[in-house]
């Protein structure tokens, strides 16, 4: 009788520890993907960043190379609001508006 009880007692720990080694691996398996998420964005707002820099450094050039041509320096000026417009339209377009309501 007590070695029946034990080994019921055995069982039920051991189906515990199955169950909890279950769920964690199901644990783990969400992490993987939100790690890999993270770690693919990462990437892209590297490339992002990257892509700033040389653009920066780029405008710095022209304008550098165009200080001593008012009109080459306004058409450039031009184009840059342009292209400023049409990125804080896709900024808004892409953005989800501000909730009007306070959470408390």
């Amino acid at each position: 009788m007590i070695t029946e009880w034990l080994f019921k007692d055995l069982f039920n720990e051991i189906e515990k520890v199955r169950r909890d080694l279950k769920e964690l691996c199901h644990e783990v398996k969400k992490m993987s993907a939100v790690l890999d998420t993270l770690t693919a964005q990462v990437a892209a707002n590297t490339s992002v960043v990257d892509s700033a820099v040389v653009l920066i450094g780029g405008l710095a050039q022209q304008i550098q190379d165009l200080k001593n041509d008012p009109v080459a320096l306004q058409a450039l000026a031009d184009s840059l609001k342009g292209e400023d417009d049409k990125l804080a339209a896709a900024l808004v377009a892409n953005t989800p508006a501000a909730s009007s309501k306070r959470r408390g």
